[in-house]
């Protein structure tokens, strides 16, 4: 069923992201929700963001240059040159569409869309998925009316632009989402310690050379107990089959998972890199974690990303230089040796979601068009929805028991 906005006015926006599923899978969830508000949608990406998985089959990609602009200064004539053609085609689309406001996702293909928006005077919004604001939304964040982030504390974010910010979270996919009604899999000293290994959307070769030879480690009583389930690169793929042979430990490895979302469902413990989408389906189900962030990161941001987690007790951080067998099967020894440390921890990371990403920054994108923003929450007003989240049941609590508590 279609739900109207309060004002009963259908709209049009248009939403700019990067081709990386880091920008593009919020994008696609933001899309998702104005559809289901009765408001048209159409998106401007670069080829790779036409191609990733998962865009909904009422969005229309737009395709534009944008240009890229890296550290020689030889490139950057033609990255100009991209993306003021990009803007230009951005600014024929705007004719045409007649948006009410823009969405930026970051990454550079957002670029020509905010510029033409704001050349013409368009509401416009960046949202930056990371703990750190991102070089093209640094650039534009003068220029726009508002500024979604997805965390409380963003580094890089300059103090006068403190105005524009609203603490929204980082909205995920529905059926990842929809996993947070689940209870965490019970765990017990007898039962089976299901562990879910990835690198992100390429996979990292340094999890497939490190996690293998780790549980190997583990103490007899609990790597006896272990189901694998391990995304990687596909040059690494025989190389770690045959080391889990060796080991006797039951994998499953593959270079992509079209089922995600429910080997997240089952999982106990999650042992991967630290991306913004990682880690908003982290909070979102409540999965406990040993995060590992990508050590060549702009801005060293996937280590920042790890901060609300780490403090809050859901995930522990493992810089790259460190991580080490002996150091994960540390870790996960101090995880997972008691059944009750996991379910805590799951708690823990369960109370960082911000489940209703979505539904909150399409109040504030509304709200750009002359539509009340009745919820979205500032970065001041963050305290009000932990004390919320601190009084939910743990996940490991019965559905009988849920419903007790909410009564």
């Amino acid at each position: 069923m279609t739900h109207q906005t309060p004002s009963g006015a259908t709209r049009h926006f248009v939403l700019a992201a990067g081709g990386t599923g880091g920008h593009l899978i919020p994008a696609f969830a933001l899309a998702t929700e104005l559809h289901q508000r009765g408001h048209h949608v159409a998106l401007i990406t670069d080829e790779r963001g036409a191609n990733i998985p998962g865009k909904p089959d009422f969005l229309t990609a737009h395709v534009l240059p944008a240009g890229r602009f890296g550290k020689n200064p030889l490139g950057w004539p033609a990255g100009i040159r991209a993306v003021l053609e990009g803007r230009a085609m951005a600014l024929r689309l705007f004719d045409h569409f007649q948006p009410s406001a823009i969405v930026g996702f970051g990454g550079y293909p957002a670029l020509p869309a905010l510029l033409a928006a704001t050349a013409v005077k368009l509401p416009s919004i960046v949202h930056e998925q990371n703990a750190v604001l991102g070089r093209v939304n640094r650039l534009l964040a003068g220029r726009v009316n508002a500024i979604a982030t997805s965390y409380e504390k963003v580094d890089r974010l300059n103090p006068k632009h403190a105005h524009k910010v609203h603490l929204v979270g980082n909205p995920v996919r529905a059926e990842v989402l929809a996993l947070r009604e689940q209870d965490f899999p019970a765990f017990t000293e007898e039962s089976l310690l299901r562990i879910l290994v990835t690198g992100g959307s390429q996979g990292a070769s340094i999890l497939s050379q490190v996690v293998p030879d780790g549980l190997a480690m583990l103490p007899p009583a609990l790597r006896q107990r272990l189901q694998v389930t391990q995304q990687c690169r596909a040059e690494d793929l025989e190389a770690v089959r045959r080391r889990y042979a060796e080991h006797d430990i039951p994998a499953e490895l593959g270079t992509y998972f079209e089922d995600m979302h429910e080997r997240l469902a089952g999982a106990h413990l999650f042992i991967g890199r630290a991306g913004a989408s990682t880690i908003a389906e982290l909070t979102a189900v409540g999965r406990p974690a040993i995060l590992i962030p990508l050590p060549i990161a702009t801005d060293d941001h996937q280590a920042a990303n790890t901060r609300e987690i780490v403090k809050a007790g859901g995930a522990r951080m493992v810089r790259q230089d460190a991580f080490q067998p002996k150091e994960l099967a540390k870790q996960i020894q101090a995880m997972a040796m008691h059944p009750q440390s996991l379910a805590n921890a799951a708690h823990c990371a369960f109370n960082c979601g911000r489940p209703d990403a979505a539904k909150d920054l399409a109040d504030l994108v509304e709200s750009m068009s002359g539509i009340d923003l009745m919820d979205v929450i500032r970065v001041g007003e963050a305290a009000p929805r932990a004390a919320q989240a601190a009084a939910r049941p743990q996940p490991s609590t019965s559905k009988a028991a849920k419903d007790k508590v909410e009564q």
